[in-house]
């Protein structure tokens, strides 16, 4: 179980500080910034390549919601739900206190500001309210964990499933990142609100609310309706 906590623990960090890290230091460059297109890809290459590095030993959830879906799902042992969840989260906050420690040696570093938490309302990229990011973050997340079940079903191309889970996040970042910098995990959302204005941890409950809704509702929608035609 050692290894499998430690797996999560390493993807979480990479996923935060890699996707996390380019919306932070590079998104917003002048002339040079990556933009949201350039973070979108980022959050995806951090789940693709950790898949492929540590996915064989721990499952590579690297996300509280995921690891329930999978749970939901049947695929995934509840008695590791917990533990997994702690290891995520301790990974992702690992990964914002040293982004932290990077940004904060800046020449001209007067505080982190939103450190690319994820907010709804004034604090929602786009301005789009409680109600719209509510939604958003359930819908993505439960196709989230549509694509994680499909591309691991019997019936998939074999070793193929890192790419379609990373270019699924990916798709998902491009989507909703106008609408709230985009959770659909909530080590993510925990790991930069601890570090950033208050704002964010004020609006952090959502950001575990409703990915974890939506993996659920995944989950059922994938057992009632989509299963037995995978090979399941």
């Amino acid at each position: 179980m050692k290894d499998k906590l430690a797996a999560e623990a390493f993807g979480t960090f990479w996923l935060v500080f890699g996707g996390c890290g380019s919306a932070v230091l590079a998104a917003g460059v002048p002339d040079l910034g990556i933009g949201f297109m350039g973070v979108s890809f980022a959050f995806g290459l951090t789940v693709l390549t950790m898949a492929y590095a540590v996915g064989g030993i721990s499952g590579g959830h690297f996300n509280p919601a995921v690891s329930l879906g999978l749970a939901v799902a049947g695929k995934f042992e509840w008695k590791d739900f917990v533990p997994y969840v702690i290891a995520q989260v301790i990974g992702g906050a690992l990964a914002a206190l040293v982004l932290y420690l990077i940004v904060s040696g800046k020449g001209d570093f007067s505080g982190v500001g939103g450190f690319a938490s994820n907010g709804y309302g004034e604090h929602s990229p786009g301005g789009f309210s409680l109600m719209s990011a509510l939604i958003i973050e359930v819908v993505l997340t439960a196709f989230f964990l549509i694509i994680i079940l499909g591309s691991t079903s019997k019936l998939a191309p074999a070793g193929f499933a890192p790419i379609a889970i990373g270019l699924g996040l990916t798709l998902i970042h491009l989507i909703s990142i106008p609408v709230t910098n985009t959770s659909v995990n909530p080590a993510r959302s925990t790991a930069v609100a601890l570090f950033a204005d208050g704002w964010a941890l004020q609006q952090l409950w959502l950001f575990w609310l409703a990915p974890l809704a939506g993996a659920a509702l995944g989950a059922v929608v994938w057992k009632a309706l989509l299963a037995d035609t995978s090979g399941e």
